[in-house]
């Protein structure tokens, strides 16, 4: 084990003075709880590369850098520099105050090649993602004892989704080497208007719920043994996710051929491997569910006439998810072959890949406001388990680049408090074509993963990050 020790904490504001004002969430921010997102890069002993020597930069040089270019990029990002209040209604709303972010200094007495990334909740819970004090962005600059730092930000979810952060951090990196922003988020809540008269199709009821409505899960019913979470992080080689995808591409019994994604395939071996280690003699429950988190920005751009709206929806700054899921018997999922499993989730995914879903959806939240409403996978009226996996694999970490190269490594950081599991996957620093892949589950659903699929998920190490 290693500590680490905070040496400064300060609070960082846009560098210019702004009008406060009110920023209403949309529609669908209001879908989100209040939970706090992390995300880390890790970068070995910073050199700064020019065309006649590579300086290497005192870990002072590499705060002033950061600090400096994060007060800018707040500028254009003012949402991550305010607070979420409650109105008049009793709903959350963004007060753009320029209050700023939490920038914490640290020193961990620990080696890059030490730490491991395996096990999250030993290694970066608590240590390297800070905890969000006040306002909706916090950031730590962790120093390693073999000159390395580690990046750790941590975002209210309520705000911006991963799509959005992602656009903040290529900011915050660009602006770090003094170049020009190449885009500006948007933060045109017009785009997301509800409309008069609003319509959605039933299949809205079956995907979310007003949370008043929720019948309480009886207590007695749940064994605190299984309801522990923990995390961890894999990484899956590019050659295992083409073998899965050719699995449920399989032709089936009528000879038809699926053409089923990497990332559809993957999902569905998941479901399935997780159901095939589930006992029915010692487990009480019957179904499974299992949803994948979309989208909405490609969806709500098709067929629209506006072109100025078209561009603000590709950089709009806030939520625009929709939580798709299925629910299958837990013996049919073992049953059934993968291409069988892959079918079911592309059928409810595509459910959500259309304009009218996202439109339905912003209409259906405006019928039951104020009361809060929430994704039904969340909702503990199942008589079964329930994973959520949310595709990272446009996460830009090549662009994240603050003036000292690419990261050696990086990963989501997301142990939430529910009782549903999280999945993640990510491009891996390799850039072979391997996945990295954050789980936060069940313990027992981890462990039937590292029982029955240990060929597909190894386990992340030093050796493959090539630190040693």
């Amino acid at each position: 084990m290693f500590n680490v020790k905070v040496i400064k904490t300060e609070v960082v504001a846009a560098v210019l003075p702004m009008q406060e004002h009110w920023l209403p969430l949309s529609n669908l921010d209001l879908l989100l709880p209040p939970l706090e997102v992390g995300v880390i890069f890790c970068y070995l002993n910073p050199i700064i590369i020019s065309e006649k020597n590579n300086i290497n930069l005192e870990f002072g040089s590499i705060v002033k850098i950061l600090r400096t270019s994060l007060a800018e990029t707040l500028v254009s990002y003012y949402a991550f520099s305010g607070q979420i209040v409650r109105n008049s209604a009793g709903e959350p709303e963004l007060l753009c105050n320029n209050g700023g972010v939490s920038f914490i200094e640290a020193f961990a007495n620990v080696e890059l090649k030490e730490i491991n990334f395996y096990n999250p909740d030993e290694s970066i819970e608590g240590k390297f993602v800070p905890k969000k004090k006040h306002g909706v962005l916090a950031i730590q600059v962790t120093q390693l004892k073999c000159g390395g730092i580690i990046v750790g930000c941590t975002f209210d979810h309520r705000v911006a989704d991963a799509y959005s952060a992602n656009l903040f951090l290529v900011s915050w990196s660009e602006l770090a080497q003094s170049k020009p922003l190449s885009q500006l988020p948007s933060f045109r809540r017009s785009s997301l208007f509800p409309r008069h008269p609003g319509y959605y199709d039933d299949s809205i009821n079956d995907l979310y719920i007003p949370i008043p409505t929720l019948i309480p899960t009886k207590p007695e019913i749940l064994n605190p043994n299984d309801q522990v979470m923990i995390s961890r992080i894999y990484y899956v080689t590019g050659d295992k996710i083409e073998h899965l995808q050719s699995l449920a591409n399989c032709r089936d019994q009528k000879g038809t051929k699926s053409q089923r994604s990497k990332f559809e395939s993957f999902s569905a071996f998941l479901w399935k491997a997780i159901a095939c280690g589930i006992n029915k003699e010692t487990s009480s429950f019957n179904n499974f569910r299992f949803g994948i988190v979309v989208d909405g920005r490609t969806r709500l751009i098709s067929n629209n006439v506006d072109d100025n709206q078209d561009k603000s929806l590709k950089r709009y700054f806030g939520n625009v998810l929709s939580i798709p899921f299925g629910e299958r018997k837990v013996e049919e999922l073992k049953e059934k072959s993968l291409n069988w499993v892959a079918n079911v989730v592309h059928e409810f995914v595509d459910i959500a890949k259309t304009q009218e879903h996202f439109l339905g959806l912003i209409d259906w939240v405006e019928a039951h406001r104020p009361d809060p409403s929430m994704a039904k996978i969340y909702a503990m009226d199942s008589d079964g388990p329930a994973v959520v996996v949310s595709s990272g694999q446009h996460f830009p970490a090549n662009k994240i680049n603050f003036g000292w190269g690419k990261a050696a490594f990086w990963s989501y950081h997301f142990p939430w408090d529910g009782k549903a599991g999280y999945v993640m996957p990510m491009p891996s620093p390799k850039g072979n074509g391997d996945w990295i892949v954050y789980m936060h589950l069940l313990k027992w659903q981890m462990e039937l993963i590292e029982t029955s699929a240990s060929h597909v998920f190894e386990p992340v190490t030093a050796n493959y990050l090539n630190l040693i």
